[in-house]
């Protein structure tokens, strides 16, 4: 019995540079976008996110992020993205809200000096400090220790604070200007702290020695934040538009990021501490990885941000929100779907752009097929007596060969590349046509293809031709149907201007290319002396 004849498969040309990576792709996927105005209209001054605890110890609720504004701080859950509770019972601007990891607790600083701790709950006032003179820019939790808290004021100190005492257990005196951002470190050094401060140092500290500084790096302009990294031996700084990456083990700048215009304000961690996201006052959110520390992704907003934060969920601390705070008073909060929630999501945008297309029906159609097909594909035909023997439906179709494919196959190679040339045909297209010369240039069969034609079916091949012989997947091939073109129809150009006019289009599309090749090459050399020169 003689074997089925399979149609030509169709070529498959080599992916070029994609024009989204990867990550960026990741990023784009924080959709969903939930805008919130303050009701204040105050800027969004702090996003913050419990902190994660390095030992696990009993059941811990991390479902709140707090968002401070104005006079009032607001309880968002990372679930539902809903507003739980505002807290407003502050005498001057809050400051720096910041929510324990069991969810139960609140503390925030406002311009008075105070630092107050909240009950979640009942929202009712738990203790009140008053020892800062001075507006409280920073309060937060330590990650370690449920009763053990940090403040940073304009009175230029630094304090730490456990919740039984009246009193600060240590207060670290070392800047000489206000102290903006401060952060306990991560891990096994979490008894210690880190500060920024407008009098341009970034200072790590110990409670072991609260007269002094453990170590001091000094920067060129304010600080605006700092942030750890989860290693413990890093800590970024924000100074004016740029990104310090300190190493605590050499005691030195590892790195500097100036990839902002104007001053970055914010920083976060995300992907598990793999990525540092950053935003500025020139509306621009950055991401960069931490490795080399490139820009991998970044998204332009609407006013200068002034908070951003990547909030997690979940058992592995996967990236679910990207909350970003601006001076307009406006809170972003985009959403990455996954599993489910981003299928639905694509079926509905596929099915919004066949509403607005005309083509729903269509749209519909296809969608019952596919049902069909995996319903059919579930029913299986049991044969043998023994449940052993499973042989499913075999639902696939032998594909059916084309026209110009049965033509190429009985040797009539001229109609076939009229036929794949005819664009009312409905399997038209410039990867067909490859295809089939590719196919004639193996069989030897190109001359044959193209001789003993009129002006009239050889404009249609010069003009794919003219169309395809500057993308490089096509350029071998079109170089080859042309030089057999000028072969055999260049004597009769002069008699036809037809012909005439598409051999010099050719002709300068060909010279063209020749001379950008030609740029590109010289740039090359330019570029390589620069390096060379550099290194």
């Amino acid at each position: 019995m003689a074997a089925e004849v399979a149609p030509l498969p169709q070529l498959r040309l080599p992916s070029g540079p994609s024009p989204i990576t990867a990550e960026q792709r990741y990023w784009k996927s924080f959709k969903n976008q939930l805008v919130l105005p303050s009701p204040t209209q105050y800027p969004i001054t702090h996003i913050t996110v419990p902190a994660a605890n390095p030992v696990a110890d009993g059941a811990s609720n991390n479902d709140y992020f707090a968002v401070t504004t104005g006079t009032r701080v607001q309880i968002y859950s990372i679930r539902t993205r809903k507003l739980v509770k505002t807290i407003t019972r502050f005498g001057d601007i809050a400051r720096s809200g910041d929510v324990r990891r069991d969810g139960r607790i609140l503390v925030a600083g406002d311009d008075t000096g105070k630092i107050q701790v909240f009950d979640v709950g009942s929202r009712a006032i738990l203790k009140t400090w008053t020892q800062h003179k001075q507006p409280v820019w920073t309060t937060k939790f330590s990650p370690a220790d449920l009763t053990t808290l940090m403040s940073t004021s304009d009175d230029k100190t630094v304090r730490l604070w456990d919740l039984p005492s009246q009193e600060s257990t240590s207060t670290f005196v070392g800047h000489n200007d206000y102290v903006r951002s401060g952060s306990f470190m991560p891990g096994t050094m979490s008894n210690m702290l880190v500060s920024g401060s407008y009098d341009s140092t970034v200072k790590l500290w110990d409670p072991r020695t609260p007269g002094t500084a453990v170590m001091t790096f000094k920067h060129a302009a304010p600080i605006e934040d700092v942030l750890p990294l989860p290693s413990g031996t890093t800590v970024l700084a924000s100074s004016e538009n740029q990104i310090s990456v300190l190493d605590l083990v050499a005691a030195k700048p590892q790195h500097i990021i100036s990839n902002h215009q104007k001053t970055v304000t914010s920083l976060s961690l995300a992907s598990n501490g793999r990525r540092l996201v950053s935003g500025g006052l020139d509306g621009h959110v950055k991401v960069f990885e931490t490795t080399g520390w490139n820009v991998v992704a970044g998204a332009k907003y609407p006013s200068p941000i002034l908070a951003v934060r990547v909030v997690a969920s979940g058992a592995n601390g996967d990236d679910r929100h990207l909350a970003v705070g601006m001076q307009s008073g406006v809170l972003s909060l985009r959403t990455r779907l996954t599993g489910p929630e981003a299928a639905r999501d694509r079926d509905r945008e596929k099915e919004m752009a066949a509403l607005l297309a005309g083509t729903i029906d269509a749209h519909d159609k296809t969608k019952n097929k596919r049902k069909r097909r995996a319903g059919a594909a579930k029913r299986l035909d049991m044969v043998g007596e023994g449940a052993d023997v499973v042989i499913a439906n075999d639902l696939s179709r032998p594909k059916r060969e084309t026209a110009w494919q049965r033509d190429l196959r009985h040797g009539r190679f001229g109609t076939a590349l009229d036929r794949v040339l005819d664009k009312s045909a409905k399997d038209h297209s410039p990867l067909n046509v490859l295809t089939l010369l590719v196919a004639l240039r193996h069989r030897s069969a190109m001359r044959e293809a193209l001789e003993n034609r009129d002006e009239t079916t050889v404009r249609p091949i010069l003009k794919w031709v003219e169309h395809h012989i500057i993308d490089t997947r096509y350029v071998a091939v079109c170089v080859d149907v042309a030089m057999h073109l000028l072969d055999l129809y260049a004597e009769y150009a002069d008699a036809s201007a037809e012909l005439l006019a598409g051999f010099k289009v050719l002709h300068r599309r060909v010279r063209v290319e020749a001379e950008r090749a030609q740029t590109a090459v010289e740039t090359e050399g330019m570029l390589a002396s620069l390096l060379a020169a550099s290194a």
